[in-house]
């Protein structure tokens, strides 16, 4: 396994100046008579690991602008915002490179340092976004045990988001000693307000914690249920990686690679030749385009098997 890329290392930066984007969902919600979906958004630090959750509408690119808008207003503008290749987020991103280009010359050049850099992972490689998936694990895991069928209001499912948000960045981002002595660890709440943790106290409603016609109360038995998932699942996982710990040799242009490609039945993956390579700054090449046939495709290494060579004809010849 190779070094933290750079945007995990943003030293001297404020929380969120490089984040990963991702939506999850969808969650069914309530409104008078009727039940429409919801999808949550997470936004995360991959420096400082602040988390920060907000509801959707639905999937769009307008959904998703206005998402971006209101955590900017909140947590400020970050410098490069990283995610799969979604629709909404690539439609996002070209809905503001448009608007951008159609600014004014002189305007143009005053905003030009105040554009967001938008970095797209290759597609199929969930693993590359494993800072912010493995909080969408912790959270959907939590709420589906929560919630399982019942449908709540939309304010019950966005109380309980940002109540799940505060859980996450109350967090240590290090070794928490067993020493009352010891001075309190460094939690990604203490980085974004400068205090340990900004939660109201817990409150226990009743010794079932049945649920209760307030949605306010409703609210709170989630988050208690979801802390509870929390202790039990999330914290014992903060452990080593168990993965690519050792180091291999970089695929190679012109080399001949099968593309693993779960969709497809057994025995019909495309074979094709690797036209081009995407090295990190490390050297180590973890994306590749294939070339089959007419098509081209980008693919991470993981996701590519390398063929065999065949061997060349011996110039020896049987006599006969």
């Amino acid at each position: 396994m190779a070094d933290l890329p750079s945007s995990r290392l943003r030293l001297y930066k404020p929380p969120f100046w490089s984040t990963g984007v991702d939506c999850f969902g969808p969650y069914t919600i309530k409104i008078g008579r009727r039940r429409e979906k919801r999808w949550g958004i997470i936004y995360k630090c991959l420096t400082t690991r602040c988390v920060h959750l907000d509801l959707l509408p639905g999937l769009d690119t307008d959904s998703f602008l206005m998402s971006l808008r209101r955590f900017i207003a909140r947590r400020g503008k970050p410098y490069e915002m990283w995610s799969d290749r979604g629709t909404n987020f690539r439609g996002g991103h070209r809905e503001l490179q448009t608007a951008f280009e159609n600014m004014e010359p002189d305007l143009k050049q005053q905003l030009a340092k105040q554009t967001i850099n938008f970095c797209f992972n290759p597609p199929h490689s969930p693993h590359f976004g494993g800072a912010w998936e493995r909080e969408i694990r912790a959270v959907k895991s939590a709420l589906q045990v929560v919630l399982k069928d019942q449908v709540v209001a939309e304010e019950v499912l966005l109380t309980a988001l940002i109540e799940l948000e505060g859980i996450l960045n109350s967090k240590p981002l290090g070794y928490a000693s067993a020493d009352i002595a010891d001075p309190d660890p460094i939690t990604p709440n203490l980085l974004l307000m400068g205090r340990h943790d900004s939660a109201l106290p817990q409150a226990v409603y009743g010794p079932s914690g049945t649920l209760s016609t307030r949605r306010w109360r409703h609210s709170q038995v989630i988050s208690d249920h979801f802390w509870k998932r929390f202790i039990q699942n999330y914290r014992p996982g903060l452990q080593l990686r168990q993965k690519w710990r050792k180091s291999t040799d970089n695929m190679a242009v012109g080399q001949a690679v099968m593309i693993v490609d779960a969709n497809l039945p057994r025995g019909l993956w495309p074979v094709g030749t690797i036209s081009q390579v995407f090295p990190g700054t490390d050297g180590i090449v973890r994306a590749a385009e294939v070339k089959v046939k007419d098509s081209t495709y980008v693919r991470p290494v993981t996701k590519l098997v390398e063929l065999p060579k065949v061997p060349e004809d011996s110039d020896d010849t049987v006599s006969k």
